[in-house]
């Protein structure tokens, strides 16, 4: 029963995440006659897809706990109302940049691009089945434990690493230049977010702090 209730959630979400990201970029853009569009949903949403079905045969558990979207830390409450606008207008830009042809981005800059997309959340999968308590908000779980393996070895914050070359990557596939700024503007964003998560881990999640000095580097090796 529990199992088919995630599965019912599985297929609302995903659904309304394809009719959402669908209707952000084809309204704007006033055609369907935007291949860079179709492409990019599809390296998105293929794979989520089979994503999807994985976890729900394997750890069901973990999409229950990605299903909580209410922060818990007012910190994070309040990132989460910043980035969400910037998120929409990030999504809504090429668009109409695609109606009115504000860019004119090469294919080979659009390939490139999705390519980086696809890697992005190829990573961000790993990282789940790595770790199943990465969830959208941030808390400690009754039962959470320190992963120090897999991406966890390299740096502490692997899923947002993965997240920042897809969103930066996202614009120039969508073909748009006009768009890089948002999604640029994200970046902060997720920083501020890991240095408050980096707070409550280190407040409430038992080994953390020596695995921080273990793994030194939060996002980026060598650099931070």
């Amino acid at each position: 029963m529990v199992r088919l209730e995630i599965k019912k959630k599985v297929i609302l979400l995903y659904t309304a995440a394809l009719l959402v990201i669908g209707l952000a970029l084809f309204l704007p853009a006033g055609t369907l006659d935007y291949w860079q569009a179709w492409v990019y949903m599809a390296i998105l949403f293929v794979p989520m897809l089979f994503v999807g079905l994985y976890f729900l045969k394997n750890d069901p558990e973990f999409l229950e706990r990605r299903f909580k979207l209410k922060e818990k830390e007012a910190k994070q409450d309040l990132i989460q109302k910043v980035g969400i606008p910037i998120f929409i207008i990030g999504f809504l830009l090429p668009g109409l940049d695609h109606r009115f042809g504000w860019s004119n981005t090469p294919f080979g800059f659009v390939f490139a691009a999705d390519v980086i997309v696809f890697l992005g959340y190829a990573l961000i999968f790993l990282v789940f089945r790595e770790n199943s308590y990465a969830g959208r908000t941030v808390r400690v779980e009754k039962g959470q434990k320190v992963i120090s393996t897999g991406p966890y070895s390299v740096i502490r914050h692997p899923m947002y690493f993965g997240t920042i070359f897809l969103y930066l990557a996202t614009p120039i596939a969508l073909g748009s230049y006009v768009a890089v700024l948002p999604f640029l503007l994200l970046v902060p964003i997720l920083v501020f977010r890991i240095l408050n998560e980096e707070e409550v881990l280190r407040r409430e999640l038992p080994g953390y702090k020596e695995y921080c000095k273990k793994v030194r580097y939060r996002l980026i090796p060598f650099v931070w």
